[in-house]
């Protein structure tokens, strides 16, 4: 028969004190959230993603979730003067150097095929100058990858040891986290047990990003897909409710949703012909829209705001509301 740990409860008055001088060090600015590049979703969390939180970012392939990851880190240090964090990536979809041509692509504004010298172009002595002075500036930042396939326990293990390993004693001599953002992409490429398959896995998943979030300062980033069943005709004609992202097409919701701090669903509408958007029928005009359907914001209201990519210099940019042609009577 199993035990429960002694004395596993605490007193009410330790969250009530937590909590005091949570608001009151964010009242003097000596806690801050994470900046991301997007005022829309900073104001979707709380200034900023918060520490001891999950963020799951979930859409179909090509729709931009690596991309809107790869910014937000390729951009973190400069938005986040004076925070001292650092950054470890599950890159187990992208190689580090695939993830850097990304980045060197946003550097000068060109598009992949042009940074390999492709389609009979070629880049110049400058342009390969001009990166190379942006990377010997990037890499001082505390940034490290993993490439290497794991299970849910071996991420857990890893993430366990990157941070005891970062681990240091303040001035009262009581152990202290470093700030860390963890990425993984993607969810579906953790390798499963010999003992569970994928939405047991998921569920796994689920329970340790909560574990660790609790017990240490990490904002995770975690992307994930859509069920099939968002390709299904009728939900992509136009001004239907259906083009809409809802927490049911998030492959493994059941098993993820509860642990989601913040939970988005990445559209482009326009991948699947769709140029009436919703019951409201936001008026797509640029192939280029991005729909992000804010389903679970655990401190704010759910929310739908819109967003413009430009992959040939992979960068994604804040856009206003598209007009509507107002809903159809029924």
């Amino acid at each position: 028969m199993t035990q429960l740990r002694k004395n596993k409860w605490k007193d009410q008055r330790q969250g009530f004190t937590e909590a005091l001088a949570y608001m009151k060090g964010r009242m003097l600015g000596e806690i801050t959230s994470f900046k991301t590049p997007w005022p829309k979703f900073n104001d979707a969390a709380t200034d900023g993603l918060e520490w001891n939180t999950t963020t799951i970012i979930a859409g179909r392939p090509g729709a931009g979730k690596t991309l809107i990851k790869d910014q937000i880190i390729r951009e973190s240090f400069k938005l986040n003067p004076g925070l001292d964090f650092r950054v470890l990536e599950f890159s187990l979809e992208m190689s580090s150097k695939s993830t850097a041509l990304r980045e060197y692509s946003s550097v000068l504004h060109k598009p992949y095929k042009k940074l390999c010298s492709a389609d009979g172009t070629s880049l110049t002595e400058g342009e390969i100058q001009s990166c190379y002075e942006y990377a010997k500036e990037r890499v001082k930042y505390p940034i490290d990858v993993i490439e290497e396939s794991c299970t849910v326990i071996e991420f857990r293990d890893t993430i366990i040891e990157y941070m005891e390993e970062y681990s240091y004693m303040n001035d009262t001599g009581v152990k202290q986290y470093k700030k860390t953002v963890v990425t993984l992409d993607h969810s579906l490429l953790l390798e499963t047990a010999a003992y569970e398959d994928r939405s047991e896995m998921l569920y796994s998943l689920g329970k340790v990003l909560t574990s660790l979030k609790r017990k240490y300062p990490i904002a995770f980033i975690i992307l994930s897909q859509l069920n099939r069943s968002i390709d299904n005709p009728e939900r992509n004609e136009d001004g239907k409710y259906g083009n809409y992202i809802l927490e049911s097409d998030i492959f493994g919701a059941d098993a993820l949703l509860q642990h989601a701090d913040i939970l988005l669903g990445v559209n482009k509408p326009a991948k699947q012909k769709i140029r009436f958007y919703g019951p409201d029928r936001y008026i797509i005009e640029d192939d280029n829209v991005l729909a992000f359907h804010f389903l679970k914001c655990r401190n704010g209201e759910p929310r739908l705001s819109f967003f413009r990519s430009q992959f040939h210099i992979m960068e994604i940019i804040e856009m206003d509301t598209p007009p509507t042609q107002g809903r159809l009577r029924t």
